[in-house]
C-alpha cells in the first residue's frame, strides 16, 4: 500500500494501460492532473490545444487510427462543455475516448463557486455528459478512483465501443489515499467483447445468398470499426459479390477493386445506388441505415426493402429491423460474422452461383458508364476550379498509404463520392454527428497516431475558420499536416439546402459577404496559416494542385493550401436526401431509371 494523489491514481493506470497521450487544454480545475502528469512526461506525454474541441477530436481520430484511446483532460465550466461537440462526435461513431473533466472541490459544493454547475443538483457537470457517452462517473473521494478509472476504461472498450466521462473535483486531484499499487489492469475483465453470430442464422443468411440472382453485399462503418476489410474482401471473391459501402463505410473495400461499387445514398455514386436498390438479397454489414446513406428511406431511390430480401449483421442488436424489415438478423462482431460465412462457405465447397452471372455483368456496365460520365469533368479548366478536377488531382497527387481526413461542408459530399480509398489507405469522417472541425482537428490526432504517414485533410473554409487553432498546435509540435481548403466563400452545403427546399434567389446568410456592398469575401488561410508559424499557399489555378501537395508533403511541415474552388457547381447525384414535409432535389444522373416497387411491371 503507498499513498498516492488522485491524479497519481489516474496517470498510473493509464500509463499501465499503455495510453500514450493526453489531450486538453490547461484550467483551474485541471491543474491538480496537470502537476502529476508533468511529473510522469515520460510515460504518457501532454499535448495542448488552444481548444477544448480540438483535442476531442484529435482523441477520436487517435483512436480510429490506432485503435488505442487516449484521454483528454478540461477543466471546470466552460472547458468541459467546449469539448461536448467532440465527445459526442466520438460517441456517434464508436470512438473510445476517457474524457476528464476537473470540477469545482467537493468542500464549495453547492455554495456557488466559481463555474460550479448547480442550477439544479451540485457540481452537476455528470447530467450535462450523459447523452453524449457510454457512462459518466464522479469520484468525490480520492479512493474511490482506483475502481472507478478500472470501470471506466472497460466500460469504453466493451461492446460497441464509446465515450466514457470521467468528472474529478479538483480536491480529489490532489488529496491522497492508500492504495495498492499492483497491476489495476488484471482486474478489468479479460473476456472479449466481439462475439460470433448463431450459426443457424449463418446458414440461413448463405442459403438466401446462393440462391439469390441479383446478391449484393453493403458494407457499413461497422465493417471498418471491426477491421474486417480482409475478411470483407475474402468472402466477397468467394462468391463474386458487388460490394456497395455506405459513406462512414469508404474503406473496408479498395475503391478501385473490380467487386468495388462505390458509396450509396445521398452522396453516392450511381453503380452503388443502383445495385443497392436493384439486388434481390443484400447483405448489411454494420450499418444503421441512416436517412443520408439511405437517400432519406424513400423506395426505390436507394433501397428497395421489401421485395429485396435483408440479411443485417451488426454488434448492436438495436440497429436489427430498425428501418428495414429484416429476413435474417445476426447480432454478432461484423469480423467474426464475415470469418463464418467464409468457413460454411468452404465447408460446402460453394462456387459463385450462375444464374448471377448478368447481374454482375450490369454492375460491370453501370460502374463503367458512371466513371466514363465523370471523366468528362475531371479534366476541366475552369477557375474558380470544378470539385470534379481538385477530387482527381488530391487523387493522383497523394500517395497511398496517406490518412485522409473530411471536414463537414459541401466538399464532405465531393469527397464521399469520388476519393476512392485505396487499399492501404484510411478516410476519416463525422458521419454520425456530422461534427464541423472533426477533419480540422482530428488530423492532427491521426498524426500522432501515425508519425510515418502523410496526413491531409480536406476542410472546408466555414470549419477551418472555426477551428484553424489547430495549425498553431501543429506547428507547436512539428505535426506536417496538410490542410486542402475548399474555399468556395461560404456555407454552401446549406445555400445549397436553401435553393433546393425553397427555390432559386432563397439564399440567405449562408455566404461570405460584406454588409455593405454585398460582395463575397474570403479570409486569406494562406496568410493566415503563415501568421501562426506554418507554410500557407493559395492555389487558384487546377494545374497548380498536384506540385503544390506533393511540395507540401515533402517538406515535413505543416501547410495550408488555400483552394479556391466554384461555389455553383453541382455534382452529379443519384440518391436524394429529405427533410419532411420538404422534398429534397431530385437526382440528376439516372441513365437506367429504375421503377419504385409500387409501379414496377416486371423483374429488374
Amino acid at each position: 500500500m503507498q499513498e498516492r494523489k488522485g491524479a497519481e491514481i489516474i496517470l498510473d493506470y493509464l500509463i499501465k494501460e499503455r495510453v500514450p497521450f493526453l489531450f486538453g487544454l490547461c484550467g483551474h480545475g485541471d491543474v491538480g492532473l496537470m502537476d502529476s502528469a508533468f511529473e510522469r512526461q515520460n510515460s504518457i506525454k501532454t499535448i495542448s490545444t488552444h481548444n477544448e474541441q480540438i483535442a476531442g477530436f484529435m482523441a477520436d481520430a487517435f483512436y480510429r487510427v490506432s485503435r488505442q484511446p487516449v484521454a483528454t483532460f478540461t477543466s471546470c465550466g466552460p472547458g468541459s462543455v467546449n469539448i461536448q461537440m467532440a465527445i459526442a462526435c466520438a460517441f456517434f461513431d464508436s470512438s473510445a475516448v476517457l474524457a476528464i473533466t476537473g470540477n469545482i472541490p467537493t468542500q464549495q459544493f453547492n455554495r456557488g463557486p466559481f463555474q460550479e454547475f448547480g442550477h439544479h443538483y451540485q457540481a452537476d457537470f455528470v447530467t450535462a455528459m450523459r447523452p453524449y457517452v457510454k457512462r459518466s462517473f464522479q469520484a468525490t473521494r480520492a479512493d474511490m478512483l482506483p475502481d472507478m478509472i478500472r470501470q471506466a476504461y472497460g466500460t469504453m472498450l466493451s461492446g460497441r465501443t464509446g465515450p466514457v466521462h470521467l468528472d474529478v473535483p479538483f480536491n480529489v486531484f490532489v488529496e491522497t489515499t492508500a492504495t495498492d499499487t499492483s497491476d489495476a489492469s488484471q482486474w478489468r475483465s479479460a473476456a472479449s467483447p466481439r462475439s460470433q453470430g448463431d450459426p443457424l442464422a449463418i446458414e440461413q443468411a448463405l442459403d438466401l445468398l446462393l440462391g439469390a440472382e441479383r446478391p449484393a453485399i453493403l458494407a457499413g462503418h461497422g465493417c471498418v470499426l471491426a477491421g474486417a476489410q480482409p475478411e470483407l474482401l475474402q468472402f466477397a471473391e468467394l462468391l463474386d459479390l458487388p460490394v456497395c459501402t455506405t459513406p462512414q463505410g469508404k474503406g473496408a473495400i479498395d475503391e478501385e477493386h473490380r467487386l468495388s461499387l462505390g458509396p450509396t445514398g445521398r452522396d453516392g455514386v450511381y453503380p452503388a445506388n443502383r445495385a443497392a436498390r436493384a439486388c434481390d438479397v443484400l447483405l448489411a454489414l454494420g450499418t444503421r441505415f441512416g436517412d443520408r446513406g439511405a437517400s432519406s428511406w424513400g423506395p426505390g431511390m436507394t433501397h428497395s426493402i421489401p421485395p429485396t430480401k435483408l440479411i443485417h449483421v451488426d454488434q448492436d442488436s438495436g440497429q436489427l429491423a430498425r428501418n428495414y424489415p429484416t429476413e435474417v438478423g445476426i447480432v454478432g462482431d461484423v469480423r467474426l460474422v464475415i470469418r463464418q460465412l467464409i468457413e460454411a462457405v468452404q465447408r460446402r465447397g460453394t462456387t459463385p452461383p450462375q444464374q448471377a452471372g448478368n447481374w454482375r455483368a450490369s454492375a460491370r456496365s453501370w460502374k463503367q458508364q458512371w466513371q466514363s460520365d465523370l471523366d468528362k469533368t475531371r479534366g476541366s479548366s475552369d477557375i474558380p476550379i470544378h470539385g470534379d478536377r481538385l477530387i482527381a488531382e488530391l487523387q493522383r497527387a497523394i500517395p497511398k498509404h496517406t490518412i485522409m481526413l473530411s471536414d463537414i461542408g459541401a466538399h464532405h459530399s465531393w469527397m464521399v463520392q469520388q476519393w476512392k480509398v485505396p487499399d492501404q489507405g484510411m478516410l476519416l469522417q463525422s458521419g454520425g454527428f456530422a461534427a464541423m472541425g472533426f477533419g480540422v482537428g482530428g488530423a492532427l490526432g491521426a498524426q500522432l497516431a501515425a508519425p510515418g504517414r502523410p496526413v491531409v485533410a480536406v476542410v472546408g473554409d466555414g470549419g477551418f475558420l472555426m477551428h484553424a487553432s489547430a495549425v498553431a498546435t501543429a506547428v507547436e509540435y512539428d505535426l506536417p499536416v496538410v490542410w486542402v481548403v475548399w474555399n468556395n466563400t461560404g456555407f454552401v452545403s446549406i445555400r445549397d439546402l436553401q435553393v433546393g427546399f425553397f427555390g432559386a434567389g432563397r439564399e440567405f446568410e449562408t455566404r461570405f459577404r460584406s454588409q455593405r456592398t454585398g460582395e463575397l469575401l474570403s479570409t486569406d488561410f494562406a496568410l493566415l496559416a503563415q501568421a501562426m508559424g506554418a507554410q500557407g499557399v493559395r492555389v487558384e489555378r487546377p494545374q497548380d494542385i498536384g506540385e503544390q501537395l506533393q511540395t507540401a508533403l515533402a517538406s515535413g511541415k505543416p501547410t495550408v493550401l488555400d483552394v479556391r474552388v466554384q461555389a455553383d457547381i453541382r455534382r452529379r447525384t443519384s440518391g436524394g436526401w429529405d427533410m419532411p414535409p420538404l422534398k429534397g432535389t431530385s437526382p440528376n444522373y439516372d441513365p437506367d431509371p429504375y421503377q419504385t416497387p409500387s409501379r414496377r411491371d416486371g423483374p429488374v
